[in-house]
């Protein structure tokens, strides 16, 4: 079976990064520079029109959006333990995930971009505020969830990873999450995990290069 997965600094392909590492995965990395215009090449949006990252190209065939892939990943390499084995269990860590995918990481957006949801000349300022409260509000949730618990579930899974990569997100934004503690707390744990220093060291080297380059 040949992965590539396609990955760009900063976003959310941090996540099946981590997870294909955690998993000890053979495969390879494509690069894409987002910033360069890179999602939106002909070759780019023929594995996904959507223009987005990440993708993990199977045997030729591209699979997209984060919550799929990591019930896939799971599937393939199901030593890992990536997803509780219990049933009642993996179809919560999926809802978490989606929470992760669907309520999180549509609020971390607007940091980034804020032109893509308001028109509105000096508006960016007030896009920004209002998504930033309905996030925190999301980070309360996750914070009270993680009260006294190292990970989501009683051992590492895929939901820390893309935990990770949220607070990772809101953080790289200078937001103060101070108020967050188990949340930073968590952020630190994953920070020591062999893979997610693997993974970062790579991620800082493209941003490094693409700084170079620009």
């Amino acid at each position: 079976m040949k992965l590539t997965l396609y990955f760009a600094p900063m976003t959310c392909a941090l996540v099946p990064f981590i997870t294909l590492t955690e998993a000890g995965a053979d495969f390879e990395v494509q690069a894409i520079n987002t910033r360069a215009g890179g999602n939106r090449t002909p070759e780019f949006l023929k594995l996904n029109p959507k223009h987005k990252v990440p993708v993990l190209v199977i045997d030729g065939e591209p699979l997209t959006e984060n919550v799929a892939l990591q019930v896939w990943i799971n599937r393939q390499f199901p030593k890992a333990k990536l997803l509780p084995a219990d049933s009642k269990q993996e179809i919560k860590a999926i809802s978490l995930m989606a929470f992760f995918a669907s309520g999180i990481h549509p609020k971390l957006t607007p940091n980034a971009r804020p032109e893509n949801y308001c028109d509105l000349p000096g508006s960016e300022e007030s896009v920004k505020r209002v998504a930033n409260k309905l996030l925190f509000e999301d980070l309360k949730v996750i914070d009270d969830l993680l009260a006294g618990r190292e990970w989501f579930f009683p051992h590492f899974t895929a939901c820390d990873a893309y935990f990770f990569w949220c607070f990772k997100r809101a953080i790289s934004f200078k937001l103060d999450v101070s108020d967050f503690r188990n949340c930073t707390a968590h952020h630190e744990r994953m920070r020591g995990r062999p893979a997610v220093q693997k993974v970062l060291a790579y991620e800082k080297k493209l941003q490094d290069e693409y700084a170079r380059a620009a």
